[in-house]
């Protein structure tokens, strides 16, 4: 038994600490506590796995799953060239998803999960159009 609640412990630990944003944002939408669910339950699921990943990518420091279907990054360097590399990596990783950068001034206000996923996404142009697949 004390095997067992270590094990969870040693994986609770080994797994990114940022990976909650994605939990929380995730289980916010799918407990209706954001309203009404736009995309199926199913999508959202996906679009978690999307925003675990994104983690991974150099220029992540937090990521977020959007109410509207995209992944909301907030990133470590705030500058054209750092987001336009971020981006290329997103759309080159998930090439069928939608990246919506969270700006500075959205994050001085320090927004809770609640307003974080109900960010639009529909302003920020999709991997789709940049790579220009219809």
């Amino acid at each position: 038994m004390k095997w067992i609640a270590a094990l969870l412990i040693a994986i609770g630990v080994a797994s990114p600490a940022m990976a909650e944003s994605c939990t929380k944002s995730r289980e916010y939408i799918l407990e209706g506590l954001g309203g009404s669910l736009i995309s199926p339950p199913a999508r959202y699921q996906d679009l978690f796995k999307v925003c675990v990943e994104a983690l991974i990518l150099s220029n992540v420091k937090d990521a977020y799953v959007l109410k509207d279907s995209g992944i909301a990054i907030v990133p470590k360097r705030d500058s054209l060239t750092a987001t336009a590399e971020t981006l290329a990596q997103f759309c080159q990783r998930f090439p069928k998803n939608t990246a919506r950068f969270v700006t500075p001034r959205e994050q001085r206000s320090r927004p809770t999960v609640g307003l974080i996923i109900s960010l639009s996404s529909t302003g920020s142009a999709s991997c789709k159009k940049i790579r220009g697949v219809t």
